[in-house]
């Protein structure tokens, strides 16, 4: 019974000495001295900033991407014991003890290194060669600008690895497609395909380009698959359904995932605050929540508020009005009301309170019950500071003549009757008799001169156009006004109210919200001095100082190998123009290629060539500040082609052993001149020593290299 126990348990285990050797290189390359320089780099001083946020549970708004990469760089503070005290104010600036460099920089390195194993594994399982695989994975290995970037707390590195592994894990499903589908291996790589082209998008936007990417492959791939007459319809179905589930379902149950996690991490109110509606402020710890806590819920006739409006732009800004009046006469010569300015004001002030009135009757304070306003009811707004009424009138607006001017009416005994009544319309109403709620009812500019002190132009329409968002506002601070008299008032609007009302919204309804803004919020962009266009990056006329030594020459650079930038432009286009003959030839009945070399080829193709063309030709539609790290994850498809390109020249072009032998012998002088201009480029790269003034000279080199090397 017990004869196993006489033989010797023995386990055997294949390992490719290849792949441990490039993931020990890489890991060498990208963290050797990572601690250096001990100071802020370039970007590093915007991703710390959002690192410090986490740390503290803040609440901030990024409208370059959504939060996973800014979750993985927190994770790496977060190991090392960061506390979040730092200021991230200054490139150059040194690093205080509390700081855990090493731990910051720790992911982005390690996702930069295992790019180099990767792309190993997807030349093989794109069915070339070792030795085409190896070479693609040098090429990775020694590229400058990769090693740059990955050694930073940045997240092009990151976006990279997840890029590289949604290929890699669709072409390990592929495979497995032929010999063992619904296998747990095929179950596994086809759901990490979905969980790496949505950590690829949760990272940075620019995700989605490869995640189209590996979309389009596989609705190909699902297309041939719907015409095999060897499946059943049955088969079929479960193919499509298992593709539908990964590849759609679990990547955006995983983004919402992320938003979740960062939603729940940054619970406390923070500087972004303002740019959120009223509601999603008072759901953070402190700021309006700590504001708000306690007021009404049910607006009432007598009610004071403050009403903010729902559209936020340019500012974030509460309806306002103050003693000065419209100037009789404007600087273009127009005539106004002079009566009194209501504007819309960016900040907190007494000014912003105004009384909801009921027209039929004299008093401004809420009866006992209240009773609450409804959609539809007609009131008056009451300024709370000057008792007078709002008011707009057939008189054009001071900067909007087209529109009429809103203002607080002042009884000058002249024909100008007041217009002060007001129909109240709760545009996200359940109901027609819903009640006005603080908050969570919305109701339906440009920059005043001097005279009304830069705040922001309140306009009225003739006729309604709708419910545009600029035309919506929603009540944000809340009390039931207790007092007649004027001065008894005043006093009122200064007191904290007193009813308990919990207002917490939805996790669905935070995410729409945080993810409109996101995808709407435009940040100004200005020229910066190593901004650049997408065609310089493919000719590499420009480059990005990162850091300069305080005292010494020392600096690191984000710039490329020329050799590699290049030749991996050469191999693009000589791998298009090598296509569309091989199908001009075939569409003629001539195959130049056998079916498995053509499968390979046009494979190698959209999934290089494409992840390309995807992740560059997008940047040309873009109006935003570019950067030379923008090409990266372009340039990673580029060097998979490069060495594909090669082998089949030497496989299928050179016609005779010479012809092969000459190709290899040039080929392997390219890589030696790569690496070359590689070591030629470390001390830019690591910044790790200082240059005397010849090396420097040497490394401008602009006619021949195209290297430019820029000081502060």
């Amino acid at each position: 019974m017990l004869g196993f126990l006489r033989r010797p348990l023995v386990v055997t285990a294949d390992i490719n000495l290849n792949l441990v050797a490039l993931t020990g290189l890489g890991l060498l390359s990208r963290l050797w001295q990572l601690t250096y320089p001990r100071a802020v780099v370039f970007d590093e001083v915007y991703y710390g900033q959002y690192i410090s946020f986490y740390m503290k549970r803040i609440f901030f708004l990024d409208d370059s991407g959504p939060p996973f990469g800014h979750m993985l760089l927190a994770l790496g503070g977060y190991l090392g014991g960061f506390d979040g005290n730092f200021l991230w104010n200054r490139i150059g600036a040194e690093y205080s003890s509390n700081v855990p460099v090493w731990s910051l920089r720790l992911l982005p390195a390690l996702a930069g290194a295992l790019s180099v194993p990767m792309a190993y594994q997807i030349v093989l399982e794109l069915h070339f060669s070792h030795c085409t695989a190896m070479g693609a994975a040098l090429l990775m290995l020694i590229e400058n600008a990769l090693i740059t970037q990955s050694r930073l707390v940045l997240l092009e590195s990151l976006l990279i690895f997840f890029n590289l592994l949604a290929v890699l894990s669709y072409l390990k499903f592929f495979n497995s497609q032929t010999h063992s589908p619904f296998s747990l291996r095929w179950w596994l790589w086809l759901v990490m395909t979905g969980v790496s082209c949505s950590c690829a998008v949760g990272i940075k936007y620019m995700g989605i380009f490869t995640y189209f990417l590996v979309l389009g492959v596989a609705a190909v791939h699902a297309w041939h698959l719907i015409g095999d007459q060897t499946l059943s319809n049955v088969c079929v179905f479960c193919h499509l359904l298992a593709r539908a589930v990964a590849l759609l379902v679990v990547p955006v149950v995983l983004y919402l995932l992320f938003f979740y996690v960062h939603l729940m991490l940054l619970y406390r109110s923070g500087p972004h605050d303002q740019v959120m509606s009223s509601a999603f402020q008072a759901s953070l710890e402190g700021g309006l929540a700590r504001i708000t806590q306690g007021q009404p819920l049910e607006v009432a006739f007598g009610s004071q508020v403050t009403l903010r409006n729902v559209f936020g732009k340019p500012l974030p800004c509460w309806l306002h009005s103050h003693q000065n009046t419209y100037p009789m006469i404007y600087e273009n010569g127009r005539g106004s009301s002079h009566q009194q300015q209501v504007t819309c004001y960016p900040f907190k002030d007494i000014n912003n309170w105004w009384i909801v009135k009921d027209p039929r009757r004299h008093q401004l304070e809420v009866n006992n019950p209240p009773r609450p306003v409804r959609h539809g009811d007609i009131v008056q707004l009451v300024h709370g500071m000057t008792t007078r009424l709002l008011n707009t009138h057939d008189v054009a607006a001071p900067l909007s003549p087209h529109s009429q001017e809103v203002s607080c009416y002042i009884d000058y005994n002249i024909s100008m009757p007041a217009q002060n009544l007001w129909k109240l319309d709760i545009v996200n109403r359940e109901s027609d008799r819903d009640t006005w709620k603080t908050i969570l009812s919305e109701l339906s500019g440009a920059h005043l001169p001097d005279w009304g002190f830069r705040q922001l132009e309140i306009v009225g329409e003739k006729q309604s156009r709708g419910h545009h968002e600029s035309m919506v506002w929603n009540v944000e601070e809340h009390r039931y006004g207790k007092s007649q008299e004027q001065e008894e008032r005043e006093l009122e609007l200064h007191l904290p109210t007193q009813v308990d009302i919990s207002r917490n919204l939805s996790f669905m309804a935070r995410f729409s919200e945080l993810q409109w803004k996101m995808l709407t919020l435009k940040s100004e962009d200005s020229e910066h001095k190593y901004s650049s266009t997408p065609l310089e990056w493919v000719t590499l006329d420009t480059n990005i100082a990162y850091w300069l030594h305080p005292k010494t020459s020392a600096q690191i650079h984000l710039l490329g190998n020329i050799v590699i930038w290049a030749s991996a432009s050469l191999a693009t286009v000589t791998y298009s123009l090598l296509f569309l003959w091989y199908l001009l030839c075939r569409r003629r009945r001539v195959c130049h290629l056998p079916e498995d070399a053509w499968s390979r080829w046009v494979m190698a193709g959209a999934l290089c060539t494409g992840g390309w063309a995807s992740n560059y030709l997008p940047f040309f539609l873009m109006e935003r500040t570019l950067f030379l790290y923008h090409y990266l994850p372009a340039l990673t498809f580029q060097i998979l082609l490069l060495p594909v390109v090669l082998q089949h020249v030497s496989d299928h072009l050179c016609r005779s052993r010479l012809q092969r032998t000459v190709f290899s012998t040039l080929v392997v002088a390219w890589y030696s001149s790569a690496c070359h201009v590689s070591t030629m480029l470390l001390p830019l790269t690591y910044g790790d020593r200082s240059l005397s003034p010849g090396e420097l000279r040497a490394l401008r080199l602009k006619d021949s290299w195209d290297i430019l090397i820029r000081k502060h």
